[in-house]
Formats: C-alpha cells, sequence, structure tokens
C-alpha cells in the first residue's frame, strides 16, 4: 500500500490512531511519523503489520480460533478509543514488554528503525528529528574541529550522531550526542563506541531541554567525559563545562570566541557565526 491508501483506508474503516496501533502493534508515534509523511519509507514489517489490518482481511477473520469462534482480536478495533499518552511500546519481536526502568541494549537495537531513541539508565527516551538550525550549527562545529585538529596533526577523531555511545559500558545505557571528540582509539567499535569520548557537545532543542541540562550532564560527569559544552539556541548562549578543573559551568552568550579546554584554549569556536546562523535560520 502506498501512503495515500493507507490513509484512505484507516479513513473509510474508521480506526482511530490508537485502535491502529493495538490492533496492528505497531507503537502509536511510529504511526503517528508515517501517517504525517515524517518516516518516508518504513521498514517492510512495519508496513506488514499496517496492511493487515487495513487490507482485504476483516477484523473478524483475522480473530477467528480454530473453533471458528470469535477471539479476542476479532474485536480490537470495533469500538472507537481515544488516543491516549503512554510509555513507549516495545518493539516488534520483543520477548515481553518492559516497564521504564528495565530496559537493556537488547531492546535498544530491537526498537523499530524508524524510531530515533536514546536508552538512559534503563529508561526509553523518544527523539525528535532535529531541526535545520540544529543540523546546520553541528555541522559547522564539527568542520572547525575537525580543520584543527588536521591542522595540528592530532590523533582525536571528532563524530556527530547519529553515533551510539555505550556510555557506561554496561547494558542499560546508550546515547547519541550531537558531537564528540574521541581521543582514546580502543574505545571505537564497529558499532559505536564503548565508553565516555573525551568532549561532547549537545545542540538544545525543544524535545531534549532538560534532559541535556540535567540527566545528561549528570551522565557525562560520572561517566569520565572531560568536557562538555551546550549550545541553546533558543536562549543564544553557551554552557560549558570542564570536569577536570572545576563542576562549576561557564556560561556565556553567543557572541565572540570560546576555547575548547581539551586543547588549552587554543581551538577556538566562532560564537559570532554560531548566533548568525540561528538568526538566518530562525525556527
Amino acid at each position: 500500500m502506498t501512503l495515500e491508501e493507507m490513509r484512505s483506508a484507516k479513513q473509510e474503516k474508521g480506526y482511530s490512531m490508537a485502535q491502529l496501533s493495538a490492533c496492528s502493534g505497531v507503537p502509536l508515534g511510529t504511526l503517528q511519523k508515517i501517517f504525517n509523511g515524517k518516516t518516508e519509507h518504513p521498514r517492510y514489517k512495519t508496513r506488514q503489520a499496517i496492511e493487515r489490518v487495513l487490507g482485504g482481511m476483516e477484523a473478524e477473520d483475522r480473530g477467528r480460533g480454530a473453533d471458528g469462534a470469535p477471539g479476542p482480536a476479532a474485536f480490537c478495533c470495533e469500538q472507537p478509543q481515544p488516543d491516549i499518552l503512554r510509555e513507549p511500546a516495545p518493539a516488534y519481536g520483543a520477548r515481553q514488554a518492559r516497564q521504564q526502568g528495565e530496559y537493556t541494549i537488547e531492546d535498544y537495537y530491537a526498537w523499530p528503525e524508524d524510531q530515533r531513541i536514546e536508552l538512559i539508565d534503563g529508561m526509553i527516551y523518544e527523539m525528535e528529528a532535529p531541526g535545520f538550525v540544529h543540523q546546520r550549527i553541528a555541522a559547522v562545529l564539527l568542520y572547525k574541529i575537525s580543520a584543527y585538529i588536521r591542522e595540528k596533526g592530532g590523533s582525536c577523531i571528532p563524530l556527530t550522531a547519529p553515533l551510539d555511545v555505550r556510555l557506561d559500558c554496561d547494558n542499560k545505557t546508550m546515547v547519541q550526542p550531537d558531537l564528540v571528540i574521541l581521543c582514546d582509539k580502543d574505545r571505537i567499535k564497529r558499532w559505536g563506541v564503548m565508553g565516555a569520548p573525551d568532549f561532547v557537545l549537545e545542540v538544545i532543542s525543544k524535545s531534549t531541554r532538560k534532559r541535556d541540562y540535567t540527566k545528561k550532564l549528570q551522565k557525562y560527569a560520572d561517566a569520565g567525559v572531560k568536557e562538555y559544552w551546550i549550545v541553546d539556541p533558543e536562549k543564544r548562549i553557551l554552557v560549558t563545562y570542564n570536569f577536570i578543573n572545576w563542576d562549576i559551568p561557564s556560561i556565556q552568550p553567543l557572541e565572540g570566541t570560546a576555547g575548547v579546554a581539551l586543547y588549552g584554549g587554543e581551538l577556538k569556536i566562532d560564537l559570532d557565526e554560531i548566533a548568525g546562523l540561528i538568526e538566518d535560520f530562525p525556527e
């Protein structure tokens, strides 16, 4: 089915998103992204699950047991149900539903590919796709940092999201920082990074604001990250933490320059340029 065919079939059958989610097993958030066009190429098994509900088989046929009597699935789509706010649904094929705080790396890898998430201390956090300004800032910073390291003949590696970082080297946390600098190449794995990078930068967005300023700040400090930068486009500020020397943050407007402590302050970032990106492409 094409997207238009799925929309038409959903409307014809009168299903709400919550009903379609309950009948197909596809998480509500994933369905919403597919039907509003945000996810242009859903996974094959996701489409299959939706098409089984919206396709030719009626609910009573799908739900009949061996004796021909209707089973529970026969009624899953009959009565309209309001959309509700709920915790993230388990991924397809997950062995069992888990509660927040119980999720593991196994669940992280089993999660639908069209839904961006982070795993922190066994809790799943959904991540919205980054906006244009967010991506432009990360790209400019990556270019500046990469150019400096190349010029100086450095061995550290700058990387940007999407990048899996198994911050605590356990099975309960996997984060995706916007930008990192990694100097210990032994931490590089085929799938991402095992352990704390030396430098981490996050560009604040509405969906990550509280997490970046609190939970991830503490996680980075505890894991051994040496330096943490927060670029806040909405407040037009840069917040930096140098965990090697002190825990007190430095807060400055996006004006002038800021030096990366990892390189003794010699690597300068032009904050006026960052502010200009925000002004040129306001969200």
